[in-house]
């Protein structure tokens, strides 16, 4: 009998595989289906930050209409109506939700600042998430601040958001960072429970007849798994919070090489919107059947087995890899 189950941010999950933050989980139904093909927990979407932010000043607005203007301020955001849900509606999805399931349940916030965090990590955990999921994306385009001036905002945000309150706290990640060990390092002794590798940048794409820049979505595809197994591998051992690997997770085979790179989850997405919420009872299947045919009887086996500690060679996660993988390329004729 295959065992599939794993432990993750102190939840037992029936296995590794989980949705991550996506809009299809904007609608209990989807939720309920989630579970019924095989996902082991759900992350809410994430609640911006500019929405709190924005629901804040709505309120001092309407506190002080009339004795000043702060219309500048708000302009690089978008219309307050526009937005999906405030803190509010959030809180009262996330109940029904917890209402309709019986799989862990994840609340999650994306922002880059502390801003209205504490608070609203407080009120997620009142409503009943099971964790929490810090949505971290901030780009340094400010050449006056230094890289290590962001990462102890970081690191700071998660201290305080830790000592507000009690449920697990996962802390999802960029890549764009100076030293990611190091940064693995200070955040889990700054009390992360999970760090999940990594969040995508998204980039944005220029209309040259138009003279515009436009945002664009693009799915993830497999091949970008490849830098978040070859961090996962290299934080395995070394830092006590659970990982989590997240962006190009599409196959069961996906999935596998996450837990062999020492993750404890695989989080899934693009590929539930390119195939359908039915993907994930074939990659719950697929997983189950690789898993016996190479004679794994449980996750747990696997994990870690080609993480940077686990292999005799560990120049592929090195300079030995970028020296190797130019040298052995040859120019077709």
């Amino acid at each position: 009998m295959i065992d599939l189950s794993t432990n993750y941010l102190g939840l037992k999950l029936k296995s590794p595989i989980v949705v991550s933050s996506t809009p299809l989980s904007d609608a209990s139904d989807n939720v309920q289906r989630m579970e019924d093909h095989g996902a082991a927990a759900v992350v809410l979407p994430s609640l911006f930050e500019e929405q709190l932010n924005l629901e804040s000043r709505a309120l001092d607005r309407n506190l002080t209409r009339g004795t000043e203007s702060f219309a500048e301020a708000l302009s690089y955001l978008p219309d307050y109506e526009e937005y999906r849900a405030t803190q509010d509606a959030y809180l009262a999805y996330l109940v029904q939700v917890k209402n309709l399931v019986s799989i862990p349940v994840l609340a999650s916030i994306n922002g880059a600042t502390p801003g209205g965090w504490v608070r609203f990590a407080k009120d997620v955990e009142s409503a009943g998430a099971d964790a929490l999921e810090l949505n971290t994306y901030s780009l340094a385009i400010n050449p006056t601040i230094p890289g290590k001036a962001i990462e102890a905002q970081l690191v700071e945000l998660v201290r305080m958001v830790r000592k507000s309150i009690k449920i697990p706290l996962a802390v999802k990640l960029s890549p764009q960072f100076t030293s990611i060990p190091n940064l693995a390092v200070q955040l889990d002794e700054a009390g992360a429970d999970s760090l999940v590798l990594f969040n995508r940048f998204y980039q944005p794409d220029f209309d040259i007849d138009a003279l515009d820049v436009m945002p664009r979505l693009a799915f993830s595809r497999s091949d970008e798994l490849l830098m978040r197994l070859h961090w996962i591998a290299i934080l395995y051992g070394n830092v006590k919070a659970d990982l989590a690997i997240t962006g190009g997770v599409h196959t069961p085979e996906d999935v596998v090489k996450g837990i062999m790179a020492g993750a404890k989850v695989a989080m899934i997405a693009s590929a539930l919107h390119q195939c359908g919420i039915d993907q994930l009872q074939d990659i719950h299947d697929g997983l189950a059947k690789w898993m016996e045919e190479h004679e794994y009887a449980s996750v747990d086996a696997m994990r870690g087995a080609l993480s940077r500690r686990s292999v005799p060679d560990t120049s592929p996660f090195e300079r030995g890899n970028y020296i190797k993988t130019l040298s052995s390329y040859t120019v077709r004729q």
